[in-house]
Parts: C-alpha cells; sequence; structure tokens
C-alpha cells in the first residue's frame, strides 16, 4: 500500500486516476489535512514538522510500504521527518524537479503561492548539485527563476479553476530565456494543456506516483525523470 500525504482533497480523484491507468494493482491509502498548507503559508513550513511526522507514523501504522507527500510546500519537511518512519517518504516533485534540470540549466518554477516557490527553487537546485556531481560541466551554470501568478491563487480559491488555469497558461507563454518549466502546484495543472510556449512545461503527479509505486513494491526511494506530457501537477 502507498500512502500519499495531500493539503487538497482535490488530489484525491487525480491520484486514483493516475493508479487505475498506469498502476492497477497498487492501493492508495489518502491522507488529507488541508491546515498544513495553511499552517505553512502563515508560519513556514518548518513550522508543520511535527504534525507531519504525525500523519507519516499514523499513515506506517495502517499498513503504508511507502508515503508520497503530493504538497510542493511541505515536500522537504516531510522528507525529513519521514527518516526514522521506518519506510520511504518521497516528495512528488522531486523526479519532476530532476527532469527540469535535465532539460537544461535555465529553469523557471512557475506558483500562484508565494509559500511555494522558495521550497520548490531549492529542490531544483538541489536536484542540479546531484545531477553536477556526475557531470563534465560545472553546477554554476544552473540558473533557477521563480514566477509568482498574481491573482490566480485568489480565482481557484473562489472556484474559477478555469480563471486560474488561463492566467497561469498566459504567464508561462510570456517566459522567454528557459529550458524547463515547472508548474509547483496541483491548482495550476489544467493550464499545462492550455500553454503554446515551446518551453517544455513539467508537472509532477505522473512521475511521482511512479517512484511512490516503485518505492512501495521494493522499500526504498526511487528517482522517475518526468516531462512535459505528465499532466498534473502535485501542490
Amino acid at each position: 500500500m502507498l500512502a500519499l500525504l495531500h493539503t487538497s482533497p482535490a488530489h484525491i480523484p487525480v491520484f486514483d486516476a493516475l493508479r487505475d491507468e498506469d498502476h492497477q494493482g497498487l492501493e492508495l491509502r489518502h491522507f488529507v489535512d488541508e491546515e498544513l498548507l495553511a499552517r505553512a503559508r502563515r508560519e513556514g513550513p518548518e513550522a508543520v514538522a511535527g504534525a507531519v511526522r504525525d500523519v507519516l507514523e499514523e499513515a506506517v501504522a495502517e499498513g503504508a510500504r511507502a508515503v508520497l507527500c503530493t504538497c510542493s510546500t511541505i515536500g522537504g519537511v516531510a522528507e525529513i521527518a519521514g527518516a526514522r518512519v521506518g519506510v520511504p517518504v518521497l516528495r512528488g516533485d522531486r523526479p519532476m524537479a530532476a527532469a527540469a534540470v535535465a532539460a537544461g540549466p535555465r529553469v523557471v518554477v512557475a506558483a500562484t503561492l508565494e509559500s511555494t516557490l522558495e521550497p520548490t527553487a531549492a529542490l531544483v537546485e538541489e536536484e542540479g548539485r546531484r545531477i553536477g556531481r556526475g557531470a563534465h560541466e560545472p553546477i554554476a551554470r544552473l540558473e533557477v527563476r521563480t514566477l509568482l501568478v498574481e491573482g490566480a491563487w485568489a480565482r481557484f480559491e473562489a472556484g474559477d479553476t478555469e480563471g486560474c488555469a488561463r492566467l497561469v497558461a498566459d504567464a508561462v507563454d510570456a517566459v522567454t530565456g528557459a529550458d524547463a518549466i515547472i508548474l509547483a502546484q496541483g491548482s495550476m495543472a489544467p493550464a499545462q494543456h492550455l500553454t503554446t510556449t515551446a518551453i517544455p512545461v513539467l508537472s509532477s503527479p505522473r512521475p511521482g506516483l511512479a517512484a511512490g509505486a516503485r518505492a512501495a513494491r521494493v522499500g526504498e526511494p526511487s528517482r522517475v525523470s518526468g516531462g512535459a506530457g505528465d499532466g498534473y501537477a502535485g501542490e
């Protein structure tokens, strides 16, 4: 069984559909705590470390062989908090970040929540250092830029998902000088298919779920690089 830690119930049907498409027979158990994101936005991701660890321990107690955190804002906290729970704890956006770095040194992280920008940019830089250790070219070439799509999150909260997606797509299409663009949150996912840019636009759930499924089967984390057609981006 693979447990998934969400900060929005909107992710449940998305990951269930991906499971049905790609991982038939995999049991998913969803743990949703919206307050984790709300508090992380107010006080910083580290403020929810204890609460995240409690959820992870609950998931393991219920039989999880691995846990996938689908929230980009608290993904790093989940990885750290999961170091002692006895099963692999993965952040769902790590394979996407690896794919972005592999696409080229100029990466743009787009988000509708400011709290998501720093953790996701830090993850891209971490993946850049990891890849750079085995590369011939110096990792100093990596350039991570951030893009906050103003007004999009307010539209999403108001139920205007189409308006949110259009704002995100317009902002992404205006990006130049990049090798890859990351959509850092699940609420931005519909924008991926509205964009017209030639720059690869990356999202996380499909490669993230694939990594989680492998970890649940073998009991250890695995890295799976995502691509521009991965569909839905984890929050």
